[in-house]
């Protein structure tokens, strides 16, 4: 049995409504501007939640496989994450996201919570996902522009 971590928070302030927030997470239109190539969502709990993931400028596809467990319109958003590919090291639906999201002045606070991840998976886990969140803030507040 592998030991799992404690989860990884991130949190970040973007300048947008819950309800817009909230849009840019599960509408997969939207969660390519941001976070997959391919998105294929099934917005309720039990429902699909699978993304081709890669990086910008490159033919590389990660397929993420996992199932929504919460979808609480505009507040959380909890789903299960991981690779279809054995070296990836998280099997599908092997871990849990969640997104909470909390009015903040004219804006949302977004509260990041990965839990469940290997012990070899974690650190990039944590690594990346900082990134993830600002290429996230970033296509919220742009779609205000």
């Amino acid at each position: 049995m592998k030991t799992m971590t404690e989860p990884i928070v991130r949190e970040i302030h973007i300048d947008a409504t819950p309800d817009t927030v909230f849009e840019f997470l599960v509408d997969p239109d939207k969660v390519t501007r941001w976070l997959a190539k391919e998105a294929t969502h099934d917005l309720r709990p039990g429902g699909v939640c699978h993304q081709i993931h890669g990086h910008e400028g490159t033919d590389e596809r990660y397929d993420m496989r996992g199932e929504f467990v919460e979808i609480t319109r505009p507040k959380r958003v909890v789903f299960t994450w991981g690779w279809s590919d054995p070296e990836l090291k998280v099997p599908p639906g092997s871990s849990r996201v969640e997104f909470t999201l909390t009015p903040d002045g004219d804006g949302t606070l977004v509260r990041l919570e990965h839990h469940d991840l290997p012990v070899s998976e974690r650190e990039s886990h944590a690594d990346g996902w900082p990134e993830v969140l600002e290429r996230l803030k970033r296509a919220v507040e742009a779609s205000r522009r």
